[in-house]
This record gives structure tokens, sequence and C-alpha cells, in this order.
């Protein structure tokens, strides 16, 4: 596993960022307001800017997890606007995915990006129950970000990047508790490497 996917090194990264709100918000604000833009994706252009492309995602999305304060729309958020598909809706839909509603349930880098792997992957015809694709690569995604993280589970991620489970939806206090702590800056951590696994098995189907 590269230093990509080195959890407790990016950890320290992060507690020493300098998040440059303004650009962050003016960026997000162009895709609001404007949409997403379609992308025509060329292989050999992806090829000789894969690792860029990889590393401008997995910072977008750290980036969007700070603003926006959810890991399945920030996850969601970067693969779309560097892939050039999907739209706003379905971001906004995303609202109470991470842990299914703070339910103990998967962490939402994961079903944030199981939702847009879903989304690239889906048959024309909704009909088709022989389309393979999405399933496969789903399951692929969900093996590395497992094998990463030791866990997909909201409550065995809050463990590993801040010390313990906040089950901030079950009361008033775990809520600020939540808040309180340094969870703003470290739980970006886990949308970054799962949205640049979903790069990665994007850019794997185009053969690159």
């Amino acid at each position: 596993m590269t230093d990509a996917y080195d959890v407790s090194k990016r950890q320290k990264e992060l507690a020493q960022r300098e998040w440059n709100l303004p650009e962050i918000e003016a960026r997000f604000s162009r895709l609001v307001n404007q949409g997403i833009p379609e992308k025509t994706l060329n292989r050999e252009t992806l090829a000789v800017e894969k690792e860029a492309l990889l590393d401008r995602v997995q910072l977008r999305a750290e980036e969007y997890c700070y603003l926006m304060r959810n890991c399945a729309k920030s996850t969601a958020t970067a693969l779309m606007e560097e892939f050039g598909f999907g739209s706003l809706d379905i971001i906004k839909a995303m609202g109470p995915v991470p842990g299914i509603s703070m339910s103990g349930g998967p962490c939402g880098p994961v079903t944030g990006g199981l939702i847009t792997l879903g989304f690239y992957f889906a048959d024309p015809d909704l009909l088709n129950h022989n389309a393979t694709p999405a399933y496969l690569y789903g399951g692929e995604f969900v093996r590395r970000f497992e094998s990463v993280f030791g866990s997909v589970n909201c409550p065995d991620i809050q463990q590993r990047l801040l010390g313990r489970y906040y089950d901030p939806m079950s009361s008033a206090e775990n809520l600020k508790a939540f808040y309180g702590s340094a969870a703003r800056e470290n739980c970006p951590v886990a949308p970054g490497m799962g949205a640049r696994i979903a790069a990665e098995l994007i850019l794997k189907s185009l053969k690159v």
C-alpha cells in the first residue's frame, strides 16, 4: 500500500494543513451554480496525468469534507467533478448517508463511493439484471477500503481517526462532544482515501 493510504501519516498532514476555505468555497459554488461540467475522457491523457489526478481527487474529497462536514457528499463531489458526470441532485440526496444516518452503519465514503460508482457503471437498461460492472467494481471498492481502515463501518472509522466512537446523533451531549473533537480535521482522511480508491477503479475500467 502506498503512502497515499497511510492513515496515520495523512492524519498528521491534515492536522498541519492550512485549509484555504475561500478557494474551496469558490470552487464548490461554481459547481452549485453551473452544475458539474461533462468531460470526454481520453485514455492517453489520463495515463499521463494518472498520479496527479489521483492526488487531486484525494485532496478535493478532503477539502469538500472540511467544507460540507459530510463524508459521503464530499467523496461523491470530488469524483463527479473530476470525471465529469452526475449532478448536484445526487449529492444533495446523500445528506443522511454517513453511517446510515449515524446509526452505526457503513462510513459515508463507503456508501457515497458505492453510489457514485453505481451511477458511473450503471447500465442504460434499468431492467438488465445481467449487468455486472457495478457489482464487480463496487465489491472491489469495499474490499480495498476495508483493507486500508480495517472496517467499513462508521463507529470503527471514528475509533481509528478520533480515538473513540462519539455516536453523535444519540444525544445532544454526544453531538456537542463530536463537534468539539478534532473530527473536522481528521474525518476528511476517510473520504480522501475512499475517493482515491474509487478513482483508481474508474481508471482501471478504462484500462489506464
